[in-house]
């Protein structure tokens, strides 16, 4: 295959910036484009948990269940909007059909080669160059009752039956864990994963691309992408018509408006997820804490507590919705003590690339020279430098790897 000696990267998110930085590593030229600027969509306000031992297809039997009765609550994680949309119920439908025992265990299969070198992949960033830092950390993990541990005790045995270590192991009852109220009674402590600051991250890995020679424009709007004699080209809105020998498309939620014509027909959903920040009282809670029965994440930030959730079917550029925000802080008020709900401040909503089947996309287009690199759903923060090591080796030496094998974007 021709030599790759120069790319365009469209989308400044740890994805894109990932496969930059270890495009750079190959000795290519690196041109990185956004609409808005680094960190600007979903890699900003998420919970920032790298943990590839919950890295799972989101499409699950219990779906089923839970999915009827969330069309029915106001405050429920799961949020699709009542309106006539072909599309969106489209992907709804698809997305369910693959909530099935069989249809989950293959996705799994399919995602554990990339979850097994998801964190050391971020070490081979932050030895490299990248001034930023993953923090090893237990998780705690609570329910207010222990029959509602069994579904997530038996997903995370379903990892390991997998191929992944998973080190799970539950609370000794009468064990308080500090700021969890009485409320809560069956806790649960998952070790081996971590969690980073995501905005300050992938800003920190932005510099390091910029270090070495990478030319970042912010304020360009991509309108297409296209295969020309001698290589690729990239229509920029307001400016001028930027050429190089590959192209990635590494734009989120925003995907189909760049790679559908070319030949990339899974569908991406918004699936969006809001944010914000709460302060504790006394010593800061320094691990992340996880309520799986309401489907909310927290996350030490910046001496506060970042509480994220909600998985909202909406468009990527619908406004952000109040009530998303207060659904959750109801949904976790009664599990905390010492955390002050009501002075919240970086409220954020941002939209995750969600695919039917809970497979990314990565790897070439029907374009000779244009690849994607996206539809990873929740997972784009923990699989973002795996998805751009494999992605940087595919385009400079035209071999797959095999943990992107199952992600081709052409299926």
């Amino acid at each position: 295959m021709p030599e790759t000696k120069s790319a365009i990267i469209v989308g400044a998110g740890m994805v894109g910036l990932s496969t930059a930085w270890h495009l750079q590593e190959r000795g290519v030229e690196v041109t990185i484009l956004d609409r808005h600027g680094v960190a600007a969509g979903a890699s900003w306000g998420n919970a920032g948990w790298l943990t590839p031992g919950m890295a799972m297809p989101l499409a699950d039997p219990s779906l089923w269940a839970y999915g009827p009765r969330a069309m029915l609550d106001p405050d429920a994680a799961l949020s699709v909007p009542f309106r006539f949309d072909r599309a969106l119920w489209g992907f709804v439908a698809r997305f369910m059909a693959h909530a099935t025992p069989g249809a989950w265990q293959r996705a799994m299969a399919a995602l554990t080669p990339i979850d097994r070198v998801a964190l050391e992949a971020y070490d081979e960033l932050e030895a490299g160059g990248v001034h930023a830092t993953s923090y090893p950390s237990r998780w705690v993990v609570a329910f207010e009752h222990e029959r509602q541990s069994v579904p997530f005790v038996h997903e995370l045995r379903n990892v390991a039956k997998a191929g992944q270590e998973v080190r799970l192991s539950r609370v000794p009852d009468g064990v308080r864990v500090p700021h969890l109220s009485r409320a809560v009674r069956s806790v649960w402590s998952l070790e081996g994963q971590r969690y980073i600051e995501p905005g300050p991250y992938v800003e920190a890995l932005a510099t390091s691309v910029s270090a070495r020679g990478a030319k970042v424009l912010t304020d360009a709007r991509v309108t297409a992408v296209r295969a020309v004699p001698g290589g690729t080209e990239v229509a920029v809105h307001g400016h001028d018509t930027v050429r190089a020998d590959a192209v990635v498309v590494a734009t989120g939620a925003w995907l189909p408006e760049l790679v559908r014509p070319l030949g990339v027909r899974t569908r991406v959903q918004a699936g969006r997820g809001y944010s914000f920040s709460v302060p504790v009282e006394g010593p800061p809670i320094d691990h992340p804490v996880y309520f799986p029965a309401r489907r909310v994440a927290c996350t030490p930030y910046q001496g506060r507590l970042r509480v994220a959730g909600t998985m909202e079917f909406r468009g990527p550029d619908e406004p952000f919705q109040p009530g998303r925000v207060r659904a959750i802080v109801r949904s976790v008020r009664d599990l905390f003590e010492g955390v002050d709900l009501d002075s919240r401040a970086d409220e954020w909503v941002g939209s995750r690339p969600v695919t039917p089947d809970g497979l990314p996309l990565v790897g070439r287009t029907a374009a000779p020279g244009v690849y994607v690199a996206g539809g990873h759903g929740m997972w784009g923060m923990v699989l973002g430098p795996a998805t751009g090591r494999a992605l940087a080796e595919q385009i400079t030496t035209g071999r797959t790897p095999q943990e992107i094998l199952p992600f081709d974007p052409l299926r």
